[in-house]
């Protein structure tokens, strides 16, 4: 899992580009034409909103500089320190720090201009202020110039560092320059890291994963280090210091037995014992690399002294940090190999992954959190109840379904009688012998498909032909049955009274169910519904729901009555004056009231006038109401004159119009646009 990724921080511009960006988006996001005939409010209106954009773009881009740049007492230690070597801590922070003070200087200027916004005059005194606003604010971006032209520098440099995760299972290869680390990396690993015959061919850390037990493994190959003091050590072997001070990882010292790298066996020593405080707590294997060139047991008596002083070190480091670990048993701690001819590069592979994996072990269950899950883990272990032995017991049913999937197993497929039998081209596959016939010798019968010039499929069947002369005359007496019916149909002269009825029926239901299908076929689903007073064969009328009704043995008359005053009321019948009692004739008038709905209805049919003033839209009367429309209308009409959207529309219809930028020009003046 990647935890630091700085490849996506936004790009930093410059102090020139930063007021370009932010003065263009102003000009483009805010109304851009204001007249001296506005109110005065409106005018104010018009510059503050404009000092506000600006102010509040600068804030959002500013502080997205500065929430996406990590902050160096937040990061994992290494990053931190990492970043201090690359780009001076101090230097990184001050540079942030000025586009903070950026920031709030921006704010306040914003504040005091707004502030004397509030109390302009005139259009010219707010013009003038919103120019010193925005050009203080401009000032203060590009005294900061600098601070943003390093922080991008920084930008650029971070994106190319690699992604290194200081928590996970880590290698890490360390050594003098030129011994074979980057040679060690791209053998274990899918990195391509550049590999020369010259010291410091690899100026930064470069990473690559491999796998071992299921696990991914994250090698890092560091930068060649010198055996000089620390304050001495450069940027690039300051890299190295780095990744072996802060990760937790299994670190491997490579030693060049040969010497070809440019340092002696005991210069490579004196290297180990200097940085030997940096492999505490660590799994450590020293690396004999180049035994192509020079084999361990070939070197000098004085040399392999200094090889066996070094791998006692390394098991006194290795017994320091695992517990379990012997001190006398170094054997694991001291590895040759040969990136050239890659022998024994997967044991040292394979050693460094196991002794990270026992060491991460180790530690976990010096932690307190082993006590917890302890405490949830039980092994039952039952008590012998008797002397009685119990062998395992099992099933018949198990035993013949293996001694099944035995003799399958052992069955020959086609594929091995093939390779018996020489192979392609030579075995030919027996297609017959999984037959299944009567007779087990019809198997290998050859059936031919031609007799006598024949196909044999026709002599399967002896009698053939008389059956297919019996079919022709068949079909012959059919046909003569068919024409002698045609002759004998009936006229209807012929028939009953009874019997044209029941024709008629029949005729009038087949002309029904056609149209039927014909207008289903028409309009489909998009037909209308047509409802039922609508219907033309009064098939639903109310005169037939009485006499349903009557012959389910229910009483009519109330039924028939409603549909009777519903079909009235639509019809736009009165109402009969019966409903209102001779007594309240007198003091109730009947027309008096349909006379005040009228008028009322009329009344709120009519439209408002425009300019009249309506309660909530903010007009003391009509006649201020009138004055506002009147305003609003005169201030528009050069506007409106010019087919202008709007305040902010600034589109230029025709950019060359054609009286002016076609034909010649005569001698002379050429002012005249």
């Amino acid at each position: 899992m990647v935890l630091y990724n700085f490849k996506k921080i936004t790009v930093v511009p410059s102090g020139k580009d930063f007021v370009d960006i932010v003065l263009s988006r102003t000009q483009r996001q805010t109304p851009t034409v204001v007249h001296k005939g506005y109110s005065i409010s409106r005018i104010r209106q018009f510059y503050m909103r404009k000092v506000k954009f600006t102010q509040q773009t600068f804030h959002d881009k500013l502080s997205t500089i500065l929430e996406e740049f990590p902050r160096l007492d937040e990061v994992h230690p290494f990053y931190g320190d990492l970043m201090n070597v690359l780009y001076d801590k101090d230097h990184y922070k001050l540079a942030l720090g000025q586009l903070n003070t950026a920031r709030n200087l921006i704010e306040k200027i914003c504040k005091d201009y707004v502030r004397l916004l509030k109390y302009g005059d005139s259009l010219y005194r707010c013009k003038q202020l919103k120019k010193a606003a925005l050009g203080r604010m401009c000032t203060v971006m590009k005294r900061v110039g600098p601070s943003l032209a390093y922080l991008e520098q920084v930008r650029q440099h971070m994106a190319r560092l690699p992604s290194i995760d200081p928590n996970t299972r880590t290698i890490l290869i360390c050594g003098y320059p030129n011994v074979g680390k980057s040679s060690f990396i791209n053998k274990i690993t899918r990195a391509d890291v550049e590999v020369q015959p010259y010291a410091f061919t690899t100026k930064s850390l470069f990473v690559g994963h491999t796998d071992y037990k299921y696990l991914r493994w994250q090698v890092i190959d560091t930068p060649g280090i010198l055996d000089h003091p620390l304050e001495d050590r450069n940027t690039i072997e300051m890299l190295s210091i780095t990744a072996l001070a802060h990760l937790r990882a299994a670190v491997l010292f490579f030693i060049d037995l040969s010497g070809s790298c440019g340092y002696s066996i005991a210069q490579q020593a004196a290297l180990f014992k200097s940085i030997k405080p940096l492999f505490a707590n660590k799994p450590l294997i020293i690396v004999c690399n180049k035994t192509d060139l020079q084999p361990l047991e070939t070197l000098a008596e004085d040399e392999r002294q200094i090889i066996q002083e070094l791998k006692k070190e390394a098991s006194k480091c290795a017994a320091g940090q695992l517990i379990n670990a012997v001190p006398d048993d170094d054997d694991g701690c001291l590895l040759t190999m040969s990136t050239m001819t890659e022998e024994g590069v997967i044991a040292v592979k394979n050693a460094a992954c196991e002794r990270l994996l026992q060491q991460r072990v180790e530690v976990k269950m010096k932690s307190k959190k082993i006590s917890d899950c302890l405490n949830r883990i039980h092994v039952a272990m039952p008590r012998p109840r008797d002397t009685k032995e119990r062998p395992p017991c099992i099933p018949q049913a198990v035993i013949e379904a293996r001694a099944k999937s035995n003799a399958n197993r052992e069955r020959k497929l086609e594929k091995d009688l093939e390779n018996e039998h020489g192979g392609a081209g030579v075995y030919s596959v027996n297609m017959h012998k999984h037959y299944l016939l009567a007779v087990e010798d019809w198997k290998e019968d050859v059936v031919p498909e031609i007799i006598d010039g024949h196909n044999i499929a026709d002599f399967v069947d002896v009698d053939i032909l008389q059956r297919l002369d019996e079919l022709e005359r068949e079909e012959d007496a059919l046909a003569e049955a068919a024409l002698a019916n045609d002759d004998e149909d009936m006229s209807e002269e012929e028939l009953s009274p009874e019997e044209m009825q029941a024709l008629a029926v029949i005729r009038r239901k087949k002309k029904k169910l056609l149209e039927e299908h014909r207008l289903k076929k028409t309009t489909a689903d998009s037909r209308p519904i047509v409802p039922r007073r609508h219907d033309k064969d009064r098939e639903y009328t109310s005169s037939r729901m009485g006499r349903h009704l009557v012959s389910m043995g229910l009483d009519p008359s109330a039924a028939l009555n409603r549909v009777r005053s519903r079909s009235a009321s639509r019809r736009g019948r009165k109402r009969e004056r019966s409903t209102i009692g001779e007594d309240d004739a007198d003091a109730m008038d009947i027309d008096q009231p349909s006379k005040r709905l009228r008028a009322r209805s009329r009344s709120r049919s009519q439209s408002r006038a425009l300019t009249e003033a309506i309660p909530g839209e903010g007009f003391k009367d009509t006649a201020q109401k009138q004055k506002a429309v009147k305003l609003a209308q005169k201030a528009s009409k050069k506007r409106n004159k010019n087919a202008r959207r709007g305040e902010g529309d600034r589109v230029i219809v025709n950019l060359k119009p054609k009286h002016l930028f076609s034909g010649k020009r005569s001698i002379g003046k050429t002012d005249r646009r």
